[in-house]
């Protein structure tokens, strides 16, 4: 992801309200971490897979904190019931922020990362999770705006899908 873009992705998140991020790092959006650790309004945290960011996000959100979680999509499927059994058993608002490997839009794309990328959005709905897929920066805070407020809304996780000019 070009820098110019991973700005603009850390201050939609910021203009949006978002202030705790559970991450486990991943290649494609990796340039939004330095970005997040130099900003004192965000509180990270590292974890070592992603169902432990869907937990610790979800606790946080529980307490007043505004979560987004960052983890590649095959994070998802590491996730799976901790979305289920804990995010929407108890309508959890929560902004997954997912890199799309494997989508065909991915600009790095192979046979290992397709596989796995084919899997992403029926996944997403059979969790009953709404979700955009974003493939350039032309509408990037107004997506991250409307999708905070969605997931305010349905007091229920949503997720941002990042592929194209995201994978570069």
């Amino acid at each position: 992801m070009e820098d110019h873009l991973a700005k603009r992705l850390v201050n939609g998140l910021k203009a949006a309200g978002i202030n705790f991020v559970t991450y486990l790092p991943e290649t494609r959006l990796s340039q939004i971490l330095p970005i997040l650790r130099a900003d004192p309004s965000f509180t990270l945290v590292p974890v070592a897979s992603e169902s432990e960011a869907v937990t610790i996000g979800a606790g946080a959100a529980l307490t007043g904190k505004q979560v987004a979680i960052y983890m590649e999509c095959t994070g998802l499927y590491v996730s799976c019931y901790a979305l289920v059994s804990i995010a929407r058993r108890y309508g959890v608002p929560l902004l997954l922020i997912v890199a799309y490997l494997g989508s065909m839009a991915d600009q790095r794309n192979n046979s290992v990362y397709a596989l796995s990328g084919s899997y992403v959005e029926p996944l997403l709905e059979a969790l009953q999770i709404q979700f955009q897929i974003i493939k350039s920066g032309d509408r990037l805070e107004g997506d991250i705006q409307d999708a905070v407020r969605h997931m305010n809304a349905l007091k229920l996780p949503v997720a941002l899908v990042f592929t194209g000019d995201f994978t570069r």
